[in-house]
């Protein structure tokens, strides 16, 4: 069972006529306004004064760098003290395995429905680029000319070589797998006798959740940075550019969005219209910083808070990170079919299923590499052999311009994925969640007070 905060606690005890009034704060000091306003005062000095607004990048890149220094630790911690709360490793198994599941499902129908989208509108038609213009090298220095990974050098990637090389590095499925391995291995030995680990494991945590409170301070200042920078370096006048991808791109990601929605009532029974007002902070300063990993360890606390396990948030979210961008993959899709439409060739259906079998693959692990969406894009355009690799180029004027769209997509696809996947496992509570949405679960130490639920626990 969720063990409530005292404050949560003590409403849902109290009769209505006895419940203490709360006291509503001044609307100036919500973390929503405040990166609200950074936002637009971000956009406003790129645009108006594009060389300064391109001088903020650190704000935003040095605010980024303070939520990494903590993720690899908390996430360890999340994962740890939520496969011990569990006690069965078998439990975490069937989270895994149900997780990858839903992720294949989710990555596949993203990119079916990219394709769809790019058949329909056909947003490269008639440029007729020649090949013979473009240039490689505009690609290598956005890649830094890595070779995307094959299927087998992915996977053992995930198995860390050095447990600390693994937190240095902050890679976090290498994280994420020590991890489990860790968890488990409480479990095995027994918790009675790991108590004293658990404990000091507990502690730390709620440490880690204190620095997170701190760091989240300056939150503003990194979204003014990072949005300044943007519009100062690219400018709002390139959106005429790419008019037609772009909204192509955006038009598919409102309708991905909307289903998602479905999913979403239809199986956990969640209206996740009240989660997104529940989290608006963490998805304003995920669109402002253009990152998802800017808001990694808030998510994980307002999923926990909302009635999923800590053990399946702790395993569902970081994993998805690296295998669940359906933001990514709507985008990869429909600027595969771009390109193609681009340079005068119209794929056949045969085609447009290599390239979605190849996507599928190159697609996974973007999380965090550099120009990740033009290696898994130049590695389709080679293996397909249609258009030349140079020619994913014409994109580096766009990429800038579908952040917004991919963090927002991958964001909510992950916290939908969470919410799922709990209800599968049966580790979701959705009296919990309701009472997170009505404002009575505290926020101050989140995820502390709120162990993961047993894997027989009833579920609503």
């Amino acid at each position: 069972m969720i063990l409530p905060s005292a404050p949560a606690a003590s409403a849902s005890s109290a009769p209505a006529s006895e419940a203490p009034a709360r006291t509503k704060k001044p609307f100036y000091t919500s973390l929503f306004f405040q990166i609200l306003i950074a936002v637009f005062l971000g956009i406003g000095i790129g645009h108006f004064w594009p060389d300064i607004g391109s001088g903020l990048r650190p704000l935003g890149d040095g605010f980024i760098q303070l939520i990494k220094m903590i993720i690899a630790p908390l996430i360890f911690l999340v994962i740890v003290t939520g496969i011990s709360a569990v006690g069965d490793v078998k439990a975490v198994g069937r989270v895994g395995v149900k997780a990858l599941v839903y992720f294949t499902a989710a990555t596949l129908f993203a990119l079916v429905f990219g394709l769809i989208v790019g058949n329909i509108v056909q947003p490269g038609a008639g440029l007729n680029i020649d090949p013979s213009t473009l240039s490689q090298d505009a690609v290598n220095a956005k890649t830094g000319t890595a070779p995307p990974k094959d299927a087998g050098a992915f996977l053992l990637g995930v198995i860390p070589t050095s447990v600390v090389g693994a937190f240095a590095n902050n890679s976090l499925l290498q994280v994420l797998c020590f991890s489990v391995f860790f968890g488990a291995a409480i479990v095995v030995v027994g918790r009675e006798r790991c108590m004293p680990v658990i404990g000091l494991l507990e502690t730390v945590l709620e440490l880690f959740f204190k620095i997170m409170a701190w760091v989240m301070r300056v939150a503003p200042i990194g979204a003014l940075g990072a949005m300044a920078f943007i519009i100062g370096q690219y400018g709002l006048g390139s959106l005429s550019t790419y008019a037609l991808l772009v909204a192509a791109c955006y038009g598919a990601a409102i309708i991905f969005i909307g289903l998602l929605f479905v999913v979403a009532w239809v199986y956990p029974r969640v209206p996740l219209w009240q989660f997104i007002k529940y989290s608006r902070e963490e998805f304003l300063l995920a669109l402002g910083t253009a990152s998802t990993e800017s808001v990694l360890p808030r998510i994980m606390t307002k999923l926990t808070n909302a009635g999923c396990s800590r053990a399946t948030t702790g395993l569902v979210v970081p994993t998805g990170y690296s295998f669940n961008l359906d933001g990514a993959a709507l985008y990869l899709s429909i600027s595969l079919l771009f390109l193609a439409q681009a340079f005068g060739h119209h794929l056949d259906l045969g085609q447009q299923l290599a390239a979605l079998g190849i996507l599928m693959l190159t697609s996974k692990g973007m999380a965090g590499v550099p120009g990740s969406a033009f290696l898994a894009l130049s590695a389709t355009a080679g293996a397909l052999g249609i258009f030349p690799v140079a020619g994913v180029a014409l994109l580096l004027g766009a990429d800038r311009l579908m952040d917004s769209m991919r963090v927002s997509v991958n964001l909510l696809g992950n916290c939908v994925a969470t919410f799922v996947v709990a209800k599968w496992e049966g580790q979701f509570d959705r009296e919990a969640m309701l009472r997170a949405f009505r404002g009575e679960v505290s926020e101050g130490e989140p995820g502390i007070e709120a162990p993961a639920l047993p894997a027989a626990a009833g579920v609503r």
